[in-house]
């Protein structure tokens, strides 16, 4: 009987002795309020994930800062305002447009945009060499062509 009673103890997974948050609400507008703030902001800690997902110490005392500030009656600009002047624009998953960020937001743009002018000029240089007929290979001088005779030779007689 120890025995089963040791097994279904060792069975448990291990999240159910986790520490859970729990936090009352006065209206179902501020808990969706909470929800949408702890999804949009990023853990300090974690780096790739949101206050609502991660399991560090951080992410719960932001949780508990988030709670205590829509408690106080704070908008989620003033929220998101303070998060930012406490931990920078990393926090934020979505960082403004502006000087320092047109790189994060136009960049990927912009290489795409150079590829794909890339493969229109190859796609052209080669429509144009197979369109005039000549072979690439073929582009050797007379005395070229004689060397490599020569080297092919050698190695043959090898």
């Amino acid at each position: 009987m120890k025995k089963l009673i040791l097994i279904c103890l060792f069975c448990l997974p291990l999240s159910a002795w986790a520490a859970i948050d729990t936090y009352e609400f006065k209206d179902e507008e501020t808990r969706e309020r909470f929800r949408q703030l702890t999804f949009e902001l990023r853990c300090p800690k974690c780096q790739n994930q949101n206050l609502q997902d991660s399991n560090s110490p951080i992410a719960e005392d932001l949780r508990g800062e988030v709670y205590r500030m829509l408690q106080a009656g704070n908008d989620n600009t003033e929220i998101v305002d303070f998060m930012v002047a406490r931990y920078g624009e990393f926090v934020l998953y979505r960082p403004p447009v502006n000087q320092m960020t047109y790189l994060l937001w136009y960049g990927p743009f912009g290489l795409a945009l150079i590829g794909i002018v890339v493969i229109i000029l190859v796609a052209r240089r080669r429509k144009r060499v197979s369109e005039s007929g000549e072979d690439l290979e073929t582009h050797l001088t007379d005395a070229e062509e004689q060397r490599l005779k020569d080297i092919l030779q050698d190695d043959e007689s090898k």
